[in-house]
């Protein structure tokens, strides 16, 4: 039996809940993902996963070689980066997931300076606004935008970005330009966004000064997308909350105009996450250290504290 082989098994099919998902993130068949659980419950001599038809359930004592099997995979895996890296630079594979306006704008714009740094490194780029699931879809980071929900992800800010509220001129002539807040909730209708993982809807924010307002505003479309989002709003449905660096474009050539441009919204925080029992490989580092270089170096996309509304 290849004890580490059945190891890293174990490990995915813990994390991943079942076998069937266990072995398509390892890429190798099913019945080789189960024949190596059992040799290892076989050299172990105690049942490490009550099966079910559905989902596999950790035994006390899987919980505990669970815990002991991640931290001598963590050290081999780091003493073969180690060893790697006095040969060559960082390399292998790095799945990470970021929100579709990100990865279009930013991230894959930037890529050549970051695969002529790290030419060895392959890239899995998962694309979608979707809140993925860092350890049960073996992902090592993710860049998300908004508070992080989840108190076991180690969460590293790398900037923020501005909102601001526009519409069409066409939507405009129709129902007239808001002088204050207030006017949205009388004949105005917005483009909501409502959250991938939870379902609820965005409300929309406005300070000036002292004075602060939070609507759950009539909507005319609400969507999950980033990208679709700005596609509604260049359509004339309704006012929309828009990511300040990719809507100027659109402001400077009078394709949208600004409403109530006195007023601000609480940026949006961004951050860089990974699992805290993912091993920092090296090439995991260099990418974290990247993408903080390339927020940092941005006007846009800025580092340090949250602006107080003026």
């Amino acid at each position: 039996m290849d004890q580490i082989a059945a190891m890293r098994a174990f490990v995915r099919v813990v994390e991943a809940g079942n076998f069937t998902r266990a072995a398509d993130l390892m890429e190798m068949p099913k019945p080789t993902v189960t024949k190596l659980i059992q040799q290892l419950e076989g050299h172990l001599r105690t049942k490490l996963l009550n099966r079910t038809t559905r989902r596999v359930r950790v035994t006390p004592d899987g919980a505990a070689y669970y815990e002991r099997a991640l931290a001598l995979l963590s050290d081999l895996d780091e003493l073969d980066g180690s060893m790697a890296r006095a040969q060559t630079s960082p390399a292998g594979r790095l799945r990470v997931d970021i929100g579709t306006s990100l990865a279009l704008n930013v991230i894959i714009p930037a890529l050549p300076d970051f695969h002529a740094r790290y030419p060895d490194i392959l890239l899995d780029l998962g694309v979608s606004d979707r809140p993925a699931d860092l350890v049960g879809e073996n992902i090592d980071c993710a860049i998300r935008g908004g508070d992080i929900l989840d108190p076991n992800l180690i969460a590293r800010r790398i900037g923020q970005v501005d909102l601001v509220m526009c519409a069409t001129p066409g939507y405009i002539a129709r129902h007239g330009m808001p002088q204050h807040p207030r006017d949205l909730l009388e004949g105005h209708r917005v483009i909501a966004y409502f959250s991938p993982r939870t379902g609820r809807r965005m409300a929309f924010d406005m300070v000036r000064g002292e004075e602060s307002y939070e609507f759950d505003l009539p909507y005319a479309l609400a969507v999950n997308d980033s990208t679709a989002y700005q596609a509604a709003v260049l359509t004339g449905l309704g006012i929309a909350h828009a990511v300040d660096p990719l809507i100027q474009p659109y402001l400077a050539d009078g394709t949208l105009v600004r409403v109530l441009p006195e007023w601000r919204s609480e940026p949006i925080v961004l951050h860089i996450v990974y699992a805290p029992n993912r091993h920092l490989s090296s090439r995991l580092r260099v990418f974290v250290d990247w993408v903080a270089e390339l927020f940092a170096s941005s006007n846009v996309y800025r580092l340090g504290p949250l602006s107080p509304p003026s």
